[in-house]
């Protein structure tokens, strides 16, 4: 007879991570700026970008650490 399968719970303390690219780009003091400039482009635009890699990141981090392994009974 198989085992009843357990209520999958979402709350793993990792997933408050996820705040991170979504607050940080919201403060806009951070970029407020023209200079320094990279390449020509103001801070704006490449901070644009660098807050993409950090959303990125943070959800390659929680994912790796939130995920079960499947290979398990």
């Amino acid at each position: 007879m198989a085992e009843p399968e357990r209520p999958r719970t979402d709350r793993s303390p990792w997933n408050w991570l996820l705040l991170v690219p979504i607050v940080v780009p919201l403060l806009t003091f951070l970029y407020n700026h023209d200079e320094p400039r990279l390449a020509g482009f103001p801070l704006f635009y490449w901070l644009q970008l660098a807050f993409i890699l950090l959303g990125v990141g943070t959800t390659t981090l929680v994912y790796q650490m939130t995920k079960r392994n499947r290979g398990r009974s």
